[in-house]
């Protein structure tokens, strides 16, 4: 599972997800790409269930980029606790992703397979995407 090496706060703010994505909205490495179409927080788990996917339907050929990290401790307190005492523990790992963002690029590959497996990685994450296509000068 993602998560960071060290971090200078083990827990932050909330905060909240929304506008588009200004950065990391071109595709720069691989020909197709699978980009966000809404604000979200994507756990790792998520993130790595798609990977995965995209993995094995590539059946380890081809080059897959991932853009995203999950660098955002998410806390929650247990269940049936009182009010107060402080903040929860952090429960996981997440990933602010604005609309826009290319979440993965895949590259060397035939494009109906990437097609395949960007379309299996886009089942496994609970957030609307889209394939979108590095475009070809003429």
């Amino acid at each position: 599972m993602l998560s960071p090496k060290r971090v200078i706060h083990r827990k932050v703010q909330r905060g909240k997800v929304h506008t588009n994505a200004t950065r990391a909205n071109n595709i720069d490495f691989g020909n197709i790409a699978l980009v966000a179409l809404e604000p979200k927080w994507l756990a790792a788990k998520h993130i790595e269930a798609a990977r995965v996917a995209i993995n094995r339907a590539l059946e380890r050929k081809g080059k897959v980029w991932l853009r995203v990290f999950p660098d955002k401790p998410i806390s929650k307190k247990p269940a049936e606790v009182r009010m107060g005492k402080g903040k929860g523990a952090p429960e996981f790992w997440a990933a602010n992703i604005k609309a826009g963002v290319i979440l993965f690029e895949v590259g060397g590959i035939d494009i109906k397979l990437a097609e395949k497996a960007l379309t299996l990685a886009a089942s496994k994450l609970p957030i609307l995407t889209k394939i979108a296509y590095k475009p070809t000068i003429d």
